[in-house]
């Protein structure tokens, strides 16, 4: 039996999160085009006969313009200090850059094991593949590095059979039927940010939370509310759209998910409420599921 925690740590946009749903076979963190869609660390965990792997997704690390975003660079921070094997996931069509050479100065403060993870790599050709790996081999001291493609679920078992190798634990911290450590309130709530976040611009994603204020469970049902939290009263007129239009979209879209993740019926009922400037106060963020860590 052997079992540890792996952080994934790298930019906003890397596909952290679907590396992460593609190995655990379940969703347990919502996936968008948009930056910053993962907010909190979430623990997938991986099961086999003879392993469990707890995988920590963390916020994406970026140049913070506000609390929020200072608290989820520390979130990541925190993950590669607790983790027992760091990936350092990075994105094969985009170029080296300041964001990278930044992580990589974080992490040669850390005495662990690192395997680079070059993701989305699906559409590229063998001599791409090669190119990138050059590019990163001598910038860091890697344990490995993995090509792989998260979303096509393409060289999964060879990054699984590397970390193996790497975890020094002997004792399951989760049943074998567990794929995350969060609850079932905040994975309804994300469910209906991710759809608020397919759904609108680029500038009301950032401007947004979810949280579950009830939950009402029958034989053959839920009955679930959710309040969709802006800190712009502009916004809030956005979401719900003309007619309400936009907010029974949104319904339509996050119950089909829910439904699927539950298995039961689901009645969804949402609100959005304004909350000025809820991004830079602490007893909003700490309210809302968002916790520090020194």
């Amino acid at each position: 039996m052997r079992s540890g925690f792996v952080g994934l740590i790298g930019r906003p946009n890397v596909g952290k999160s679907t590396l992460v749903n593609s190995i655990v076979g379940k969703k347990v963190a919502i996936t968008t085009s948009k930056p910053q869609t993962t907010r909190n660390i979430i623990q997938g965990i991986y099961n086999d006969e003879d392993t469990q792997i707890v995988f920590l997704d963390t916020p994406g690390i970026h140049k913070p313009n506000h609390k929020l975003g200072e608290m989820l660079n520390r979130q990541a921070y925190y993950s590669m200090e607790d983790a027992d094997v760091l990936l350092f996931v990075v994105d094969a069509k985009e170029p080296f850059g300041k964001g990278e050479q930044f992580i990589l100065e974080k992490l040669k403060t850390v005495d662990k094991p690192v395997i680079l993870v070059i993701n989305k790599v699906d559409q590229m050709r063998k001599e791409e593949i090669f190119e990138k790996i050059i590019e990163y081999k001598d910038l860091y001291s890697f344990q490995e590095i993995i090509p792989l493609s998260a979303l096509k679920k393409k060289n999964l078992e060879e990054l699984l059979k590397i970390l193996k190798n790497y975890l020094p634990d002997q004792v399951r911290y989760y049943g074998e039927s567990d794929v995350t450590n969060r609850s079932l309130e905040f994975m309804m709530a994300e469910m209906v940010r991710e759809k608020v976040m397919e759904l609108t611009a680029e500038e009301v994603p950032h401007s947004l939370t979810c949280l579950t204020t009830a939950v009402e469970v029958g034989k053959t049902s839920y009955t679930i509310y959710v309040d969709i939290i802006v800190d712009r009263e502009s916004l809030k007129k956005i979401i719900v759209g003309k007619n309400g239009s936009m907010i029974k979209e949104i319904g339509i879209r996050a119950r089909k998910d829910l439904e699927e993740f539950l298995s039961k019926k689901v009645y969804l009922e949402l609100r959005v409420k304004t909350v000025k400037n809820w991004r830079d106060k602490e007893r909003y963020l700490e309210e809302y599921g968002f916790h520090e860590f020194e």
